[in-house]
């Protein structure tokens, strides 16, 4: 099935929804948009965790859904979460999110429900049945309480519409075995990015990435330089955003990603309850690493090219 993921790799953004007056910053968030397509980014991932998308009333959902098609306007695949406990409600989600324009979905297990491997595959299943979109699954065991088995995934990609995963568990022998069970052309994209890294050289295509909210150039670069084979360069930039992914997540993401986009002037701090917004600690330990690699970011953005006339 040729669709629209098919051949993409390196580093596809997981976007924060900013929040201003109590509302979606629909401006702030087309600024996003635009700024991660400048630098290399392959793809948008919207209202899924990093998105606070459960904190989302409907007609928000609609307007973020909406103003990403609209920011990107087809330059690269915008992918919608459509996790939810009930499947009658992924569903729903899903044919909304294809309504406003989305390229792919990407879905979950049910979170709280606990479901077995059937109840996944038929959850899954349903969801991509209906919306006749691409389907990411989505392997996150400690935010829905329940692993996807590779069997499970392997059954799954049976279904001509279900084409990638992003595997947030961390477990990098996983690549080349499910590669074993689905064959090349099942999309294998980290859920992790302290690990994406070693996920890619295990046999991964790319990352679903949280940091490359902040700093999409240098997370573009290290698939780049992965591809080129450009070993020196893979390591110097791994290392160096090492410490901008543990900051990251020194509390519950979204949290000091919104700090650090506030602090560079972004967005607002804003995260819906039940999250708070950062400690001081974290907020003063991200103004120092963002000291750091900031620089090393704005080098990495690429330039403008002007072709003379006349």
């Amino acid at each position: 099935m040729a669709h629209v993921l098919a051949g993409i790799d390196g580093s596809l953004a997981a976007l924060v929804t900013p929040f201003r007056d109590g509302g979606v910053d629909t401006t702030a968030l087309a600024r996003l948009c635009v700024r991660q397509i400048a630098c290399g980014t392959a793809g948008l991932v919207v209202c899924g965790s990093t998105g606070e998308a459960s904190t989302l009333t409907g007609p928000e959902r609609l307007r973020v859904l909406r103003s990403v098609v609209e920011a990107t306007a087809r330059r690269v695949p915008v992918i919608a979460g459509c996790t939810a406990t009930a499947t009658a409600r992924a569903v729903a989600l899903a044919l909304e999110a294809k309504q406003a324009g989305a390229d792919a979905l990407l879905c979950a297990a049910p979170p709280y429900a606990k479901p077995t491997q059937d109840g996944i595959v038929a959850h899954i299943r349903a969801v991509a049945h209906a919306a006749d979109l691409p389907v990411v699954l989505y392997d996150v065991p400690g935010r829905v309480g329940v692993a996807i088995a590779d069997a499970t995934i392997a059954r799954l990609f049976e279904q001509e519409s279900i084409v990638a995963l992003k595997d947030a568990t961390a477990d990098l022998a996983r690549p080349p075995r499910l590669r074993a069970l689905c064959g090349d052309t099942f999309l294998q994209l980290s859920g992790d990015d302290a690990t994406q890294a070693a996920y890619r050289a295990m046999g991964g295509q790319g990352c679903i990435s949280v940091t490359a909210n902040v700093v999409p150039a240098l997370s573009a670069l290290l698939h780049r330089a992965w591809d080129n084979g450009d070993l020196a360069e893979f390591n110097r930039i791994r290392d160096g955003l090492d410490p901008l992914h543990r900051a990251l997540f020194a509390e519950s993401n979204p949290i000091p990603l919104k700090a650090a986009l506030a602090e560079l002037g972004l967005c607002t701090d804003t995260v819906r309850l039940p999250l708070t917004r950062a400690m001081p600690a974290t907020a003063e330990r991200l103004r120092h690493v963002l000291a750091t690699v900031m620089p090393i970011e704005t080098a990495a953005v690429p330039r403008p090219r002007y072709r003379l006339v006349g």
